[in-house]
């Protein structure tokens, strides 16, 4: 019962859902299936992911820094830095001191979530610049 709740949890985007699911990588599921609601399985299996997403958000960041009119550069400079101030808050706060195991979970999927939704978003970006 513990692992469906913990499995769905995550499914549904822990506390707050997102406009739309973000694309982990087709490995992400599986390695939380195998971890079998087992915190520190389930909390490596995001650290991997998460590592595939930042650097996916990164080169993205980079991508669109290029692909922008100089204008625009600044403003994308500016919203990333408030971005990651947000997200960073926003999953220290998830990390609720007397949430236990699943405090944890919900933090690391909280960071694992946004920097894929911030990958995507900044993906949607780039697109938009290179179909002008």
């Amino acid at each position: 019962m513990r692992r469906a709740l913990v499995l769905a949890f995550i499914a549904l985007g822990s506390t707050f859902p997102a406009s739309a699911a973000p694309r982990y990588t087709a490995g992400y599921a599986p390695c939380l299936e195998r971890a079998g609601g087992v915190t520190a399985a389930m909390i490596e299996c995001m650290a991997t992911e998460f590592g595939v997403q930042d650097r996916r958000l990164n080169t993205l960041y980079r991508q669109a820094l290029t692909a922008l009119p100089a204008p625009r550069r600044s403003a994308l400079t500016k919203a990333q830095r408030a971005w990651l101030a947000f997200k960073t808050a926003e999953c220290a706060f998830v990390l609720d001191p007397d949430g236990g195991t699943a405090a944890r979970i919900a933090a690391n999927d909280c960071a694992l979530r946004m920097t894929t939704e911030r990958a995507d978003q900044l993906a949607a970006v780039l697109a938009s610049v290179r179909g002008r």
